[in-house]
């Protein structure tokens, strides 16, 4: 969810400067089974379906007892995990591993490929299809089964949008110009302070909730694809314009919102995933659309904002650990965290799997068909720095206007073409 990857990533980066490259104790223990232990994040409901999981495992496998926990509290989770990955005392699982940290994680010799495993491909392309590459390491292995994803839709308060006079059942939203225009008139009526207000801060993680959607609904590409940055190409300049103008205008702010500004109503919309749903409720009469287009045509892809469950070296009983993995990532238990969070599963044909669920959810189905169809983050050398690097010229081009938009973009390309080059 959004507001567990900003309290969670900024640590990743330590992860990425940690030496290493692999461990020859990484597939030692695939075949022996035995107690294992696991983490997941602190999110409530999440939580709530953790421990009901490793229940029912626990009571069909006495011999393979499952300790289960909270990740350890720290600045960030990323940073936990680097920690225990440097101590040897990591866990088996963790059920909240963010892609963008994984390359980190492999770096340091922390993560075992699920290829290992004599099923292990096999098992992950049938649950994912075909968006697995997407968290292929530049190795060819797999060391994260994709587990859950948020895809990145527009809410938008109708109560707002009514009261600017424009349609709250149908907005004009679909193209740049709809929602420049939309944008306009929601500023310019004084219905609230802003139209959207993204965080216009310099942390890397920002543009998966500003930037990326655009492009990958623009491109149906990933930030870095086959080696070479895609934010520079045509597509991207384009979206970046939009957010410029979103900025010069006034429509974005440019200064921080301490707090929600959708929920405190000072913004009429927000890029958001399926948390939102619950964490809204009746407290904002809100609509769900995709994220715009050039021209408005069906986008071909939203960022995911995904997590991963992750395996790491440390762990003795890899053999359990992987029935764990599948156990808690069959139809069953995937059922039950859709049912328990409204966080889509990362399996194929998830409205056709659980139609009852979506029959009586109708406010997820619209995440549930943007979920087909995700984004993510690229498995590349220097991950955060990556981002980082994007995100610097960003801020300073974009969001503060300054120099050339093209070729602050094109500058940036260079450089992260270099970093996600290395060590390939």
């Amino acid at each position: 969810m959004k507001k567990a990857l900003l309290a969670m990533l900024p640590a990743a980066a330590l992860a990425l400067t940690a030496c290493g490259g692999g461990s020859d104790s990484a597939s030692a223990g695939i075949d022996a089974h035995g107690p294992i232990t696991v983490w997941y994040s602190n999110n409530a409901q999440e939580v709530a379906w953790d421990k009901s999981m490793v229940a029912a495992w626990n009571a069909a496998h006495p011999k393979e007892k499952v300790s289960a926990q909270e990740i350890p509290a720290g600045k960030s989770s990323e940073e936990v995990i680097g920690a225990a990955i440097t101590a040897g005392n990591a866990p088996c699982l963790v059920f909240n591993t963010a892609p963008a940290a994984v390359p980190g994680f492999q770096k340091q010799g922390g993560l075992v490929a699920l290829d290992d495993f004599p099923d292990g491909k096999k098992y992950l392309q049938s649950r994912v299809g075909d968006r697995l590459d997407q968290y292929k390491s530049p190795d060819g292995k797999y060391y994260q089964l994709p587990w859950k994803s948020n895809p990145v839709m527009i809410f938008y308060n109708k109560a707002l949008f009514k009261k600017a006079g424009l349609d709250p059942e149908h907005p004009k939203l679909a193209s740049y110009q709809d929602f420049l225009d939309t944008s306009r008139k929601l500023v310019k009526s004084g219905v609230s302070k802003a139209a959207i207000w993204p965080a216009p801060t310099s942390e890397f993680y920002q543009s998966w909730f500003d930037f990326y959607p655009l492009l990958a609904a623009q491109t149906g590409k990933q930030f870095v694809q086959d080696g070479k940055a895609q934010f520079a190409s045509p597509e991207g300049i384009k979206a970046a314009g939009l957010w410029k103008t979103m900025y010069a205008e006034g429509l974005a702010p440019k200064e921080t919102y301490n707090g929600d500004a959708f929920a405190d109503g000072k913004a009429a919309m927000a890029t958001v995933g399926p948390w939102a749903v619950s964490v809204y409720g009746d407290k904002v009469k809100w609509g769900a659309v995709p994220v715009p287009t050039a021209d408005g045509t069906a986008g071909k892809g939203t960022f995911s904002d995904e997590k991963s469950i992750g395996m790491y070296t440390a762990c003795k009983n890899k053999g359990t650990a992987w029935d764990l993995m599948k156990f808690a990532t069959s139809k069953e238990q995937d059922g039950k965290l859709l049912e328990a969070t409204g966080q889509m599963p990362m399996r194929q044909d998830l409205k056709s799997t659980y139609p009852s669920y979506f029959a009586s959810h109708k406010d997820y189905e619209a995440f549930a068909e943007q979920a087909e169809h995700t984004i993510e983050a690229p498995n590349v050398p220097n991950s955060v720095e990556v981002w980082q690097t994007f995100r610097d010229a960003y801020t300073k081009a974009v969001i503060f206007g300054k120099g050339d938009l093209g070729g602050s973009l094109k500058d940036a390309a260079a450089k992260v073409d270099k970093l996600a080059g290395e060590g390939q």
